[in-house]
This record gives structure tokens, C-alpha cells and sequence, in this order.
């Protein structure tokens, strides 16, 4: 990290008065390798251009944390190739939805469906309906969730946890 620093490559803040020049070095250093990498890996300029952006984002947006890590052109690399299978991921369950589409269902079950879980939501504690449905409606992850809750990460896992244990519980008494 020191080396980086040195050559001023690095993602920490040089200085008071410069905040963004050595995540501006950073990016120069690693932009166009990275762009290479991603094109290797999808195949296509365009997809591995907004990977590249969404990364540098991420890097940008945790860049006090990442500043500290021994290699943060790890963590670049890293980021970047989660959003690819991510992406991935998604691309293929919407093929899947695609070529195997689920049977046509019936408007006044899912009708039912919505009303039942709606009114099973309303029995949860106001902080516990937010965390479950920042994380499973809204896909927000835990940190995201957590900001947005004004609580640490692990206090919206577990609000959420004991959200869908609720939940679960009160549907499967309407069951009965």
C-alpha cells in the first residue's frame, strides 16, 4: 500500500486539498486493463464498458475502506467480476422464464395470494416490515438496507431474518 501510495496510485486521499486526485490516478492505472479484461470476459464493448463504471463506482463509493486494503485493484477486479455474474446469473433465469414459461395462473388465487401475505405484513413491527422488504422486495443488500434503516448491516439481516420467521409463522396459521 505504501509503494502505491508512493507512485500515487493508490485510492486513499493524498491530502486535504486533494481528495479525488489519487482515485483519479487509480482510475487512469487501471481503467484501460480492466476494459480489456471485461471485454475478454463478455465479449461485447458495451456491457464490459458499464461493468467497468459500475465498478469504479463501487470502488468509488467504499473508497475509505478500500483505501486500507492491501490491494485495492483486487477488490476492482473483484467487484467487477461479481457484477458480471450477476449479471449472468440474471440474464440466464430470464432465458430459462423464456423457453419454459410457467403455466398461466389464476388471477383470483394470485389475487388471494397478495391479500394474504399483505395482511400478514401489517402483524410485523414497523422496523421489521422496512428491513424485509428493503432486502426481498427493493433487492437493497444488507449495508444498503442498514443505511437506509439508520442500523449497522448485521441489525438489518437480523430484522429481516426475523421478519420472514414471522411471516412464515402467521401464513402457515392462516393455513390452518
Amino acid at each position: 500500500m505504501e509503494r502505491m501510495r508512493e507512485a500515487g496510485t493508490g485510492v486513499t486521499e493524498q491530502s486535504a486539498d486533494t481528495p479525488s486526485r489519487s482515485f483519479e490516478a487509480f482510475f487512469r492505472d487501471e481503467h484501460a486493463r480492466l476494459l480489456r479484461a471485461l471485454f475478454l470476459v463478455t465479449g461485447n464493448g458495451s456491457e464490459a464498458e458499464e461493468l467497468m463504471q459500475e465498478a469504479f463506482l463501487k470502488v468509488w463509493e467504499r473508497r475509505d475502506r478500500v483505501g486500507r486494503l492491501d490491494d485495492p485493484t483486487g477488490y476492482l477486479y473483484r467487484t467487477a467480476m461479481n457484477a458480471f455474474r450477476s449479471r449472468y446469473r440474471r440474464a440466464l433465469r430470464a432465458a430459462r422464464r423464456a423457453i419454459h414459461p410457467s403455466p398461466p395462473a389464476d388471477a383470483f388465487a394470485q389475487a388471494e395470494d397478495r391479500d394474504r401475505v399483505a395482511r400478514a405484513l401489517r402483524t410485523l413491527p414497523p422496523r421489521q416490515r422496512a428491513a424485509l422488504v428493503l432486502t426481498e422486495l427493493l433487492g437493497y443488500g444488507s449495508e444498503e438496507a442498514g443505511r437506509v434503516l439508520g442500523v449497522k448491516a448485521v441489525t438489518a439481516r437480523v430484522l429481516a431474518s426475523q421478519a420472514r420467521a414471522a411471516l412464515r409463522m402467521e401464513l402457515e396459521q392462516d393455513d390452518e
